[in-house]
């Protein structure tokens, strides 16, 4: 049992001890909240007449079961925070003991057209990278995961994995933290709340800071000399009226903005709760602090700020309850006091709304990364070096590959070198491809390798392996691969990538091609450009006679016993063992 499996088995054992514990108490204090409410009936049944004795026995009950109904509320959410736990902990024993991760999503939603390499190294959709490595709780999350994957970026490569080692240590706190993240459903998503914010048009008057609270003062004091009898019910009623008045001139833009405040005030909840586990741990590497002091503030914690924010919107929607809503306004002006209150609250922090935001969602985002260390603690975080060292890999894998089943492959090749690979169809030329690909992906945002030793000079990636034809934008299969050409020739006048190529030019005839991809890696040669192409065309290994940067490899096949062996592994040379016509006659496609 690996650290990660035992970890997770302990903590699921731990959590459903707990559920059984709150569980049990939870019909306790049914039962008791049922108790309560008896002994109230039980007061005013016998008792009605007897005032000096009934109203301290109903008020004395009223608040025992008012308390009750409080601690019974906390009980449930601490039985679905339990539950939640429970649930990712199941999760990540599933994964690892069957690797099935189906259940998650799989961002295919986030794949973009024209990327660098998005689409030919499964980074999105079924059994993908993505949904290899996601954990994200909420939605944003899951996009600021996707623009980590696709970003390209060289930069920061040792803080990044700092901070990765560091989310990875903390485990417990990673899963209270989505634990608590997938509590709240949030149907609002965060962009919408930062647009709205930062366009706000204030509707209140500025004497509204004071009118309410005067208001409410003066409705005192009318409905005390009410009650002593020197005006009389007619002067209460004009008063109340005088309030709904004063209410109704600003009613359609109260409207708008409590519709508006309902639909934000569970993000609002959530966040806050969320800024909380942020800002009491503590964290040492730059990324998290950075993170960290992103939501420091002078005056107030940043989630007792939003937490504030939550409370005003709570006493808005008080006005939805309709007796409330026309006593409230009617003599305390409520909905303005409470407009007012939310109004100055988005003028103050508006601009530090969305740093916030991103904090929260940068953290659940980066969680993901902590916990895909975690559960490959046999993984290796590469070794940064500088100029043009190139990569240097020992037993490299592909991490979706079942480890049992997998063959790891040792790869070197320096800066400015180009890898020409040859081999049998099905002998792993895209399985290895699409494995350095991976490796150079998850080294740029800050993971460890699948390898068992790994140097690696940080470099953007660009590749062309699977290329479609297009029947509505009527374009040819061959025209949709010179496009795919001409934007990698055209990436790397500005900058140094790695490029991975599979197969090119498959569009055109036999000589076409052959002389075609020539004078293509020649061009790729002469930008001082890095990286692999794969390739059925012996006569294209040619070149490494005339190209010094040019290296050959191949993948081989033998038939044994009638049968195809593959060994899956990258030996230096040409291959010179092909297999399609053995496959056609084995499948009895076509004739001995």
């Amino acid at each position: 049992m690996t650290e990660a499996e035992e970890f997770y088995s302990s903590r699921k054992t731990k959590y459903s001890e707990l559920k059984s514990t709150i569980s049990k108490k939870l019909v306790l204090s049914s039962t008791l909240r049922l108790a309560a409410f008896l002994a109230i009936c039980a007061s005013i049944y016998f008792f009605f007449g007897n005032i000096t004795v009934l109203l301290p026995l109903a008020i004395a009950f009223l608040a025992v079961f008012i308390f009750l109904v409080s601690r019974h509320s906390d009980l449930k959410k601490k039985k679905e925070k339990l539950l939640a736990l429970i649930d990712i902990n199941d999760q990540e024993l599933k994964i690892i003991r069957t690797r099935d991760f189906s259940d998650l999503p799989d961002g295919k939603k986030f794949d973009p057209e024209n990327h660098e390499f998005s689409r030919d190294i499964d980074l999105f959709g079924k059994k993908s990278f993505f949904q290899f490595l996601n954990r994200t709780a909420l939605k944003e999350g899951k996009a600021r995961l996707a623009k980590i994957l696709l970003a390209n970026k060289t930069l920061d490569i040792i803080k990044k994995q700092e901070a990765v080692k560091e989310l990875a240590s903390k485990a417990d706190w990673r899963q209270n933290y989505s634990a608590t993240a997938t509590l709240v459903k949030t149907e609002t998503d965060s962009k919408f709340i930062l647009n709205w914010i930062r366009n706000y048009k204030s509707f209140v008057p500025k004497y509204m800071k004071w009118l309410p609270i005067l208001f409410s003062v003066l409705s005192i004091a009318v409905l005390t000399i009410f009650y002593f009898d020197i005006i009389g019910f007619s002067q209460v009623l004009l008063w109340f009226f005088i309030g709904v008045l004063i209410t109704g001139v600003f009613l359609k833009k109260i409207n708008e903005l409590s519709g508006t405040v309902s639909k934000v005030q569970e993000t609002f909840q959530q966040y806050h709760q969320l800024l909380g586990f942020l800002e009491t741990e503590e964290f040492n590497s730059e990324l998290m602090q950075e993170v960290k002091n992103s939501i420091s503030s002078e005056s107030k914690k940043a989630s007792d700020i939003l937490k504030e924010f939550s409370k005003a919107i709570d006493a808005l929607d008080q006005r939805n309850n309709l007796l409330f809503g026309i006593f409230g306004n009617g003599f305390l002006l409520w909905d303005l006091r409470q407009s007012y209150r939310l109004e100055k609250w988005i003028e103050h922090h508006h601009t530090a709304v969305e740093r916030w935001f991103e904090a929260v969602e940068r953290t659940d985002a980066y969680n993901s990364l902590g916990n895909f260390a975690f559960n490959h603690q046999h993984y290796i975080f590469p070794e940064i070096v500088s100029g043009d060292q190139g990569i240097k890999a020992k037993n490299l894998g592909h991490p979706l590959l079942d480890p049992n089943k997998r063959v790891d492959n040792h790869f070197e090749i320096d800066g400015k070198q180009f890898f020409i690979i040859t081999g049998a169809n099905m002998a792993g030329k895209s399985t290895f491809l699409r494995t350095v690909a991976l490796q150079i992906v998850m080294s740029n945002i800050g993971l460890p390798v699948c390898a068992e030793s790994c140097s690696y000079a940080p470099i953007k990636l660009i590749t062309s392996m699977r290329t479609s034809d297009s029947l509505g934008d009527d374009e040819s299969y061959f025209f949709s691969e010179l496009k795919r050409l001409k934007f990698i020739v055209d990436k790397i006048q500005t900058e140094n990538y790695f490029i991975i190529l599979d197969e090119i030019l498959k569009g055109t005839n036999s000589t076409d091609k052959a002389i075609g991809s020539r004078k293509f890696v020649q061009r790729l040669v002469g930008s001082h450009s890095t990286g692999i192409i794969a390739t059925h065309d012996l006569s294209l290994c040619e070149i490494s006679e005339e190209l010094e940067e040019v290296k050959n490899f191949y993948f081989d096949a033998e038939i044994v016993n009638d049968e195809l062996h593959f060994d899956y592994h990258l030996k230096d040379g040409i291959c010179q063992n092909m297999n399609a016509s053995f496959l056609l006659r084995k499948m009895k496609i076509v004739e001995e």
